[in-house]
């Protein structure tokens, strides 16, 4: 029996992680941590989460619950994320990361930390959007002359960073299989007079509105023709169960970075 622990419990993902490890089998909450000043601490995790008592207290420190998980869950941000994951190589602990907008600098940083410690980091743990890269791979391969690429995504009035990473990694994908480097044929957003669409680029449009929870669309365009290849996703429970069917893989890995391309084996 994996036992996780939720970081971040008292938020809106967190509380959705909760309820995901409740209703999963071959594992169990063993801990729920909080900002170290909430008011909340002491206070029982599943009667948060709205599914009843689980036993397990809200704590505001990771160390103290060391002995009570063997696998994190952290969805906050890059820097507590990091932060976190330095902790559990420390405690030789394993982690799934599922925060978004870590700079390639902190990828970089992330990296390192996971030779350390058993890493599964994803900006998207849905299996629906895990499939669509595999998909989106397959088509870009076949797309590559005389289609334009976009990237649509669309997401919450509260949602921080922008593109979303899951936008960014569909990006990567399109690029790699195309050939291209994204640093060099990304084009966020356009304004003014921008010219003629040059062959090579690969367009990221933003929206954020009410209270949409994800929605991605990669539209390949040529004279004659469009292909939109789209996921939406009506619920956070999505991403939770994603993360705690990654929790239950980490099981028996060795130190490395891990994707949800590896947990669903997807890759090639």
């Amino acid at each position: 029996m994996t036992r996780i622990a939720v970081m971040g419990a008292a938020g809106r993902m967190g509380k959705v992680l909760i309820e995901a490890v409740h209703q999963a089998s071959g594992v169990t909450l063993g801990a729920a941590i909080v900002s170290p000043r909430s008011s909340l601490v002491g206070a029982d995790a599943g009667e948060l989460a709205g599914v009843g008592q689980l036993g397990v207290c809200l704590s505001n420190s990771l160390a103290e619950v060391a002995s009570d998980f063997d696998v994190l869950i952290d969805f906050t941000n890059p820097e507590l994320s990091l932060a976190n994951l330095h902790e559990c190589a420390r405690l030789n602990k394993a982690m799934v990361i599922g925060t978004t907008g870590l700079s390639a600098e902190q990828k970089q940083m992330l990296l390192d930390a996971s030779q350390k410690a058993p890493v599964v980091f994803a900006p998207n743990m849905s299996v629906g959007i895990n499939l669509l890269l595999d998909i989106l791979h397959r088509a870009a391969s076949v797309l590559q002359e005389g289609y334009d690429v976009e990237i649509i995504e669309t997401h919450h009035r509260h949602k921080v960073d922008a593109p979303s990473g899951t936008a960014l990694r569909l990006g990567e994908v399109v690029a790699d299989a195309m050939g291209r480097n994204l640093e060099e044929c990304a084009v966020y957003g356009r304004k003014g007079i921008t010219g003629p669409r040059s062959a090579t680029e690969i367009g990221f449009e933003t929206i954020r509105a009410g209270d949409v929870v994800g929605d991605h669309t990669v539209l390949f365009a040529s004279e004659g023709e469009r292909i939109e290849i789209t996921h939406k996703a009506s619920s956070r429970m999505t991403f939770a169960k994603g993360a705690v069917r990654a929790c239950a893989w980490l099981e028996g890995q060795t130190n490395g970075l891990y994707d949800m391309q590896d947990v669903l084996g997807l890759k090639h």
